[in-house]
């Protein structure tokens, strides 16, 4: 089955999840023999799971090299992009996996270099059929773009890692496995139920800003967009959090003026979020929404007109 237009891609955390997601992510929570968290060790219920997972979304099992073209041509597969938090180890012959999984990526990194004081290193992504190693499983899900391997790392950090992944296997997000030929972990990403899983802690957050708490950077936001959704300026932002450039990082906490928080129930209800769908364009959006094709750069930091299926964009509201 080839994959479709409807495949759940997203490359930020999707602000929306539709009742049939989430019942869905509800059920698979509560689903008999639905046992997460085994040590790492692995098992044959948990590669069911995996497999179980991959139906559910209607994933193909990419067979060749071109195929994985192909899927990145179509905007269902994206392209893995290291960056100071974590790196792709030169073993990765095919960097693309499903957006999802870079989101996933991201956020783990980000909080690992925290932890740790050291780059994570991703040393597989997805690997088509005819390209798997000879001691992987028949049915590993890599072929996918749902799964990926991290480099086995020093006591310490392995002592960071092991609990977070245990916790996010025992919240149904995903399955990881410690693999020992040779010695790495294997990690199998839930994509629909990671994205409500991730919109959960967005909207706590949400509540956490709105109450006078500090606010943390998630995937998509810059200086612009935060001090937009909270009615300040950058320049205050940086200001307050002697911030020299406009660089943030994902987990990075950031102090919000006291007097610019009350705003914060109508930046959010100010902010429109569009999912890109087949055939748009910037233009078309732009067009579509009463704004301009520069804005919408300006408000996404995008530095060229390529978008793909399933991104999301933030659109101006005032315009």
């Amino acid at each position: 089955m080839h994959a479709t237009s409807q495949d759940p891609l997203v490359n930020r955390i999707l602000r929306r999840v539709d009742g049939t997601s989430l019942m869905m992510v509800l059920l698979l929570a509560v689903l008999p023999g639905n046992v997460f968290a085994q040590s790492l060790r692995g098992s044959r219920a948990s590669m069911d799971r995996q497999n179980q997972v991959a139906r559910q979304h209607d994933f193909t099992f990419i067979e060749t090299p071109d195929r994985v073209r192909f899927f990145v041509s179509q905007g269902w597969l994206i392209r893995i992009t290291s960056n100071s938090d974590f790196r792709l180890d030169n073993e990765v012959s095919f960097p693309y996996a499903r957006p999802e999984v870079d989101l996933f990526i991201r956020r783990l990194s980000s909080q690992y270099r925290r932890a740790c004081g050291e780059q994570l290193v991703v040393t597989s992504l997805t690997r088509p059929k005819t390209r798997q190693p000879r001691n992987a499983s028949s049915r590993s899900v890599h072929p996918t773009g749902m799964a990926l391997d991290l480099r086995y790392p020093n006591q310490r950090c392995r002592n960071w890692l092991e609990p977070v992944l245990s916790d996010l296997e025992r919240a149904g997000v995903l399955e990881a496995t410690r693999e020992r030929r040779p010695v790495h972990y294997h990690i199998a990403l839930f994509p629909q139920q990671y994205t409500a899983y991730v919109q959960t802690l967005s909207s706590k957050e949400a509540l956490r800003v709105a109450d006078g708490q500090p606010y943390t950077v998630r995937s998509g936001d810059s200086l612009w967009t935060i001090a937009r959704r909270h009615g300040t300026t950058v320049d205050n932002l940086r200001s307050l959090n002697r911030i020299n450039g406009s660089r943030i990082d994902i987990g990075q906490v950031l102090h919000i003026a006291e007097s610019s928080r009350s705003r914060e129930g109508l930046g959010l209800a100010e902010r429109l979020a569009y999912t890109v769908r087949s055939g748009d364009s910037l233009w078309t959006i732009a067009r579509r929404h009463g704004t301009t094709v520069g804005d919408l750069r300006s408000v996404n930091e995008l530095n060229g007109s390529r978008i793909y299926i399933g991104q999301v964009l933030d659109v101006p509201a005032d315009n």
